[in-house]
């Protein structure tokens, strides 16, 4: 799974271009026969099948009408969408204020979630942050990004959101690295309220919390976080870049991936002890 922004876009494209040539391939049809068909010039067949250009929505259909694949027509459609929202530059939204980054941690998007996945190697999910943990972490994007200040707006939308997320209608399934507990944002008595305060979701019946320890042998390799909103989309955040993933293929992947870090994870009271053994070394 690429998750580096500077390629995503590119690769992508390049991708799109070789499933859209199979099609053509596999109907039989010549690049020129297919420009025929769709109403185009044969160059810009070309152009789409090597990457070169971004096919529109209604290249896609027609594409996929002319090659009898009608079928293909959603999927295609979910790629081509990725490539131009694969990821957001943090730097050019930042300038509006943090409280705007990363449309799929928005309101609207916990509204409309019903199972949040995460997984978490190093950083408390925001689901779980008590404010003195999220104004810490504000405290380090404003200045890295060169942000205006809008903690008090920010820490406010969060707990909104939050509030929607923590509800028994909806299910929240975590899985984070034990260094998660570790990795303390702020001073020894912050960071043990904000142990306890995960302490206390992880009582809640809708919310499943797996930590693996970090003496266990391991197996899956996912050395970034990721958010899976249902089977709708994916959200990974970088230094430079919120990347959304929507192609259907890529977020069975993650939801893969997410079954097997789920697998090593402790849960219950092994999970807990691990809580209370930080906190008691605090």
């Amino acid at each position: 799974m690429t998750t580096d922004p500077s390629s995503s876009v590119q690769e992508t494209r390049k991708d799109l271009g070789v499933r859209l040539r199979h099609l053509r391939k596999a109907a039989g049809l010549t690049g020129k026969e297919l420009a025929a068909a769709t109403g185009q010039h044969f160059t810009r067949i070309s152009r789409i099948e090597n990457g070169g250009q971004p096919p529109t929505e209604s290249n896609i259909r027609a594409w996929c009408l002319a090659c009898d694949a009608e079928d293909q027509i959603g999927d295609l459609l979910a790629t081509a969408q990725s490539i131009e929202s694969a990821y957001l530059e943090w730097s050019r939204q930042a300038r509006a204020g943090m409280r705007r980054l990363g449309d799929l941690h928005s309101i609207a998007t916990y509204r409309a979630t019903t199972t949040f996945r995460i997984h978490e190697p190093l950083v408390m999910p925001g689901i779980f942050q008590t404010e003195a943990y999220i104004r810490r972490m504000l405290a380090f994007w404003y200045d890295f990004l060169d942000a205006p200040d809008d903690a008090d707006e920010t820490v406010a939308m969060k707990a909104d959101r939050t509030a929607i997320a923590l509800t028994p209608a909806k299910r929240i399934v975590a899985v984070l690295g034990e260094q998660v507990l570790h990795t303390r944002r702020g001073a020894p008595d912050e960071h043990a309220e904000q142990l306890r305060h995960l302490l206390d979701m992880m009582r809640l019946p809708f919310i499943s919390v797996g930590i693996i320890p970090a003496d266990v042998q391991r197996f899956a390799i996912a050395t970034t976080g990721f958010w899976i909103f249902d089977h709708n989309a994916v959200a990974l955040e970088t230094p430079t870049a919120a990347i959304k993933v929507t192609r259907p293929q890529e977020i069975a992947r993650y939801m893969a991936m997410f079954e097997r870090l789920r697998a090593e994870a402790v849960y219950g009271q092994p999970a807990r002890d691990l809580v209370d053994a930080v906190i008691d070394r605090l």
